[in-house]
């Protein structure tokens, strides 16, 4: 499960998000989802779709949460571990 995926082309981009300059840009080996909010600061919904697509990954559109972190007030964040669980099923 990838959570807020940073735009490396952002105009904001995070530089503690070292690992993700420069991610992969080809299908995981792997069943995958990538969470993404529409009004994360550090991305676009539309970068998270595009990734979501080249990655063969699945798109959870979460709505306007802000970069997804434990800064965003989401708590425990239920709907995080429900979404988890798909990549059990």
């Amino acid at each position: 499960m990838l959570v807020a995926v940073p735009d490396p082309n952002a105009p904001i981009f995070p530089s503690q998000a070292i690992g993700f300059k420069e991610p992969p840009m080809k299908p995981l080996p792997f069943k995958s989802i990538v969470v993404a909010s529409i009004n994360d600061p550090y991305s676009n919904i539309k970068y998270s779709e595009e990734c979501a697509s080249i990655w063969g990954s699945d798109i959870v559109n979460i709505g306007e949460a802000g970069h997804i972190n434990s800064a965003s007030g989401l708590g425990s964040w239920s709907e995080g571990h429900t979404i988890l669980q798909k990549l059990m099923d």
